[in-house]
């Protein structure tokens, strides 16, 4: 469903994602594990299509920047980036209509009721608290329902209940045979179903290794991940930070919505 070629992305002399190449099989759930700065939001932007980058990615055999690409994959970024002139139920009807799904109005119900927002639906994007507008950009993902989706940092956010829906969407996803790819630096937050494992840190491919491979080797997720990452220079890993953090903020006219509010 994925492929990831050789793909390099540097910010002037700092290079953020090096030389990364891995392949991800329909209907798999991979966690993508890694320290803060590891370079895990660059790769899914890059992935998405946001950012230039070296290298080849396609998307079910598709170039990820082509159109195909962009009907079979979907992404839920870590900082939700909302409309304040929409209400909630504008941006969800907004969204159905850019995808110009058909028969979209019992999936949006369905969304705002798991996630506990349907009586937000009149309130506006910057009225809605931090946990709120995370649980909007989840539905506003989930919403095309995608054959492959991307989530970065998804639990970061949210309430135990919010959690618990996401990691039921996540199984019921799976088991439709759904491609996701799950970004995290929280190792507790990925007890859920999975199948593969991707380790980044230092823009570098430190493990890539399946459940069955993991059980086999008598570890822990923990175990293998603190296996595989000591040791690495700690000024590099800020200089990495520092530039995933300006990356994901979010340019102050794009957050602020192309008008004001009604």
């Amino acid at each position: 469903m994925l492929d990831v070629s050789h793909v390099t992305k540097k910010y002037g002399k700092m290079t953020a994602v090096n030389d990364l190449s891995f392949h991800l099989n329909p209907g798999e759930v991979t966690v993508l594990l890694g320290p803060n700065g590891a370079g895990k939001s660059t790769l899914m932007k890059s992935v998405i299509g946001f950012l230039k980058y070296q290298g080849e990615i396609t998307v079910a055999g598709y170039p990820n920047k082509s159109v195909e690409a962009r009907r079979v994959l979907g992404y839920i970024p870590e900082m939700p980036a909302l409309y304040p002139n929409l209400t909630v139920s504008e941006h969800m009807e907004f969204l159905a209509r850019a995808y110009r799904m058909k028969d979209y109005k019992d999936r949006i119900e369905m969304l705002l009721e798991r996630f506990e927002l349907s009586d937000k639906r009149k309130k506006f994007g910057d009225e809605l608290s931090k946990g709120m507008q995370q649980k909007l950009n989840l539905c506003l993902g989930l919403l095309p329902d995608p054959q492959m989706l991307m989530l970065d940092e998804p639990m970061i956010g949210l309430d135990p209940h919010a959690i618990k829906e996401l990691k039921n969407v996540i199984e019921e996803m799976h088991d439709q045979g759904k491609t996701l790819l799950i970004s995290t630096h929280i190792i507790d937050s990925v007890d859920m179903l999975w199948d593969r494992t991707l380790v980044l840190q230092n823009g570098l491919l430190r493990a890539n290794v399946t459940r069955k491979e993991l059980d086999d080797s008598n570890k822990t997720l923990e175990e293998m991940f603190f296996e595989v990452t000591e040791g690495v220079s700690q000024e590099h890993m800020r200089e990495d930070a520092v530039s995933e953090e300006e990356l994901n903020a979010e340019p102050e006219k794009k957050k602020s919505g192309l008008f004001g509010r009604r």
